[in-house]
């Protein structure tokens, strides 16, 4: 089969033998443009093959765009850099579903529906007791989330604009209760409820380290730092787990269904678990005069120890969180006196190396955000297992803007993926008394 070639601006020409075909090409307001394959079977018999979906656009979409080889991201058109930098993580979510960046009567609106949703139901508490106490957090964010539309009937109706935007505020402002419950369930400490007249994420944080024998008060500068990781966090345009929410979501499943699929697809350690392999990772190393060593391995392709945290499946350049994130990073560490952290040391001289060794250059292995989101984590007192969580929390308005999106999508069909079937020909059953 030849390559398909570019004929016009608005066509390219498809050829296998001595036959050829016009298939269109669409553009979008920035980005490469694509061919569109949708007629291609009907028109040729024949599929397109790209394991992965990397070289496929799966949905049109007006909500995230990143660059990987410039180092872009952004939001309806804003850079991730100035959102973090001036706004904060609900304003990022009203953005993200609505399209605009809201006005103050917005805003406040926005934020007095979202805090006034953040209590879930009396009877989820008897839920979680049903589970092991080491059950992992995620484990337990996945079936909770997914147990909601046991208990909000009035918001699964996705034919309903009114429900579909019940149901998006219910999961942004209850996530993390749920994340919360998961974290405190898990350390043997009792469930702490909602405080409306905090923030977002001073009340996440709140309901994560308070407890009934004492006052909690939030640090500003580690409540700023949890939204900006929520910000950083927020979309991503058609990862993994984005994609598996507009799959499952594109069967007409309830939106509860669909985010509790993408959190199971987050937890994957090379999805939404990278930033605790990352911490591993610097753990293992242990040492800054250990680095040589590590850093060969990683050059060695038959040594199975991989740097974690550098490198991404789509930024080919600095990814532009992580600067944000290293800046978020040295905030929090100073605001709680941590001067000498070994694996912050550790992070520092990899990051040196990996800009400058042209190893890494050449391969354009840059650290990205999950080397020093775990370490800011870690020191704002969650444990590993709960990394993924935040991330879950986080990313969880990325999923409903893009269900939302998907379902409101007029040419929207439900998934079907094909296949190069490589297995057995058509051929007869036998009896098993005759199979040998």
């Amino acid at each position: 089969m030849d390559a398909v070639s570019k004929t016009s601006p608005t066509t390219a020409t498809l050829k296998v033998g001595d036959d050829s075909w016009e298939l269109p090409i669409l553009s979008g307001t920035i980005g490469p443009d694509v061919v569109d394959i949708g007629k291609l079977y009907g028109q040729t018999g024949m599929f397109t093959y790209d394991p992965g979906f990397t070289s496929t656009a799966s949905c049109e979409s007006q909500i995230t765009y990143i660059d990987g080889d410039a180092g872009v991201l952004l939001y309806r058109g804003y850079p991730i850099e100035q959102l973090a930098e001036n706004g904060d993580f609900l304003e990022t979510c009203y953005l993200l579903l609505y399209g605009e960046l809201p006005t103050a009567a917005q805003k406040a609106d926005f934020d007095y529906r979202v805090t006034r949703h953040t209590m879930v139901h009396e009877q989820m508490s008897r839920f979680f007791h049903g589970f092991r106490r080491d059950a992992h957090p995620m484990a337990v964010l996945v079936a909770s989330v997914g147990a909601m539309s046991a208990f909000y009937h009035d918001s699964t109706d996705i034919s309903d604009p009114q429900q579909r935007m019940i149901a998006s505020i219910r999961m942004i402002a209850k996530m993390p209760t749920l994340a919360a419950m998961a974290y405190k369930y898990s350390i043997g400490q009792p469930f702490v409820y909602p405080k409306n007249d905090l923030d977002y994420a001073s009340n996440f944080l709140r309901m994560c380290f308070s407890v009934p024998c004492e006052e909690y008060k939030a640090n500003p500068v580690l409540s700023r730092a949890i939204d900006r990781i929520f910000i950083l966090h927020a979309d991503h345009e058609q990862n993994a787990s984005t994609s598996t929410v507009r799959l499952a979501g594109s069967s007409g499943a309830n939106p509860f269904a669909c985010i509790a699929a993408g959190i199971a697809c987050l937890w994957g350690p090379a999805h939404g678990g990278a930033n605790e392999a990352a911490l591993k990772m610097l753990g293992e190393i242990g040492s800054v005069d250990r680095i040589p060593e590590y850093i060969k391995r990683a050059k060695d392709k038959n040594d199975p120890f991989r740097l974690m945290g550098f490198g991404h499946r789509v930024y080919k350049n600095y990814d532009p969180r992580a600067k944000i994130m290293q800046k978020t990073c040295h905030e929090v560490l100073g605001e709680l006196g941590i001067k000498d952290d070994p694996l912050l040391d550790i992070a520092v001289e990899l990051e040196r190396i990996a800009l400058q060794d042209e190893y890494f250059v050449e391969r354009k292995l840059y650290p990205n955000i999950d080397f020093y989101s775990g370490i800011t984590l870690r020191a704002l007192g969650f444990p590993t297992a709960m990394f993924t969580v935040l991330f879950a929390l986080a990313r969880t308005v990325g999923w409903i803007g893009q269900w939302k999106e998907m379902i409101e999508d007029p040419g929207q069909r439900i998934g079907r993926p094909r296949q190069l079937y490589t297995g057995a020909v058509q051929r007869d059953y036998t009896s098993i008394a005759r199979r040998k």
